[in-house]
């Protein structure tokens, strides 16, 4: 938690590495929680009720399969220490996943930390087309619903560009960063439908799935 307070985070060099490495990169990706973009595309998604979302229901299987091997990803940073350590961060309420089930299934999902008014997304798999998308989306909701200030997502990619992923020099990430652990904030993991609903549409979004949460 210190760690991520002054703005590094722990990687691994592959998944069976022992060794946890901290990270203090010199560009700094974030997705600004004001001006968060989805695609139309993604938007009929959201619409057709494809996917059930849920929150903190399997964080312990989220971690698993972003630490899966994929396509075009041989290999993953997430090592067993980084999962022991944020199950532990999970089960003390530190750590949370957003996750999209389909007939039953967990198919996509993120997990991420929180931390006064900042929220660092680690990592998202999807075995389903949008399934880690959907995710992306309700968790912007919930961060903006909750009051936070910052969404950290470590490097920009691709992927993440298409919803309005910036990347900032070091010194100005921290100042941000700075700024959003000061910031009293709350993660609502399952807020009531009508105020969930009202935070998608904020977004654009054109519906929303049913959402639970663990007591």
């Amino acid at each position: 938690m210190r760690a991520y307070s002054i703005g590094i985070f722990p990687m691994a060099s592959h998944r069976n590495d022992p060794t946890v490495h901290w990270v203090a990169p010199t560009m700094r990706g974030i997705l600004p929680l004001n001006s968060f973009h989805i695609p139309r595309r993604l938007r009929r998604r959201l619409a057709d009720g494809t996917f059930e979302v849920r929150c903190d229901t399997a964080f312990a299987a989220v971690i698993a399969a972003c630490a899966e091997p994929r396509d075009g990803h041989p290999e993953t940073w997430i090592n067993a220490e980084i999962g022991r350590v944020f199950r532990e961060l999970h089960a003390r309420d530190d750590a949370h996943s957003i996750e999209t089930w389909c007939d039953g299934k967990l198919v996509g999902g993120l997990y991420g930390l929180a931390l006064g008014g900042a929220f660092f997304g680690e990592s998202m798999f999807s075995k389903r087309t949008d399934a880690s998308k959907v995710a992306l989306v309700h968790l912007v909701a919930r961060l903006r619903l909750g009051g936070f200030a910052l969404l950290d997502i470590q490097f920009v990619t691709t992927h993440l560009r298409q919803f309005g992923a910036v990347e900032l020099p070091a010194v100005s990430y921290l100042q941000l960063l700075d700024k959003a652990l000061q910031r009293p904030a709350r993660f609502y993991g399952d807020p009531p439908s009508d105020v969930l609903a009202g935070a998608l549409g904020e977004l654009g979004a054109l519906a929303t799935q049913s959402s639970t949460h663990k007591s």
